[in-house]
């Protein structure tokens, strides 16, 4: 939980970098809180109470519309963490072939050493608990 806690802390921060670690348990979280309103909302659907099912459609797209910034910094702050600029998340647009190239550089492990975004996040949290 910390890890999802930290990108929703960094959400506005584009410098810096971020672990895979970081990345890929932010997204995690966001996959299992949207199979939960998804489920929520199709349960809903065959309710009684078409109050409920409009609630939950709205407040789903009320985290969806959350989301996005803290999202888009995270991957920033992973492409860094990988030694590429921010701007390689532009390849989200386009089609099939950019996803998935991001989707590889997101997997990258981090760029050794320091760089110009920073320290490497894995050597300070294993200075810190020394």
């Amino acid at each position: 939980m910390y890890w999802y806690l930290r990108c929703w802390k960094l959400a506005f921060f584009l410098n810096g970098r971020a672990r895979r670690k970081e990345y890929w348990v932010f997204t995690l979280v966001n996959i299992i809180i949207y199979l939960l309103f998804y489920i929520l909302s199709f349960s809903m659907m065959y309710d009684s109470s078409d109050v409920a099912f409009l609630a939950t459609s709205i407040i789903y797209f009320l985290y969806a519309v959350a989301i996005i910034l803290p999202s888009i910094a995270v991957a920033v702050r992973r492409l860094h963490d990988t030694g590429r600029s921010g701007w390689w998340y532009l390849l989200i647009f386009i089609p099939l072939i950019g996803s998935i190239w991001l989707t590889v550089l997101l997997c990258l492990d981090s760029e050794p050493g320091e760089n110009q975004w920073g320290e490497n996040p894995k050597g300070i949290e294993a200075e810190e608990a020394a």
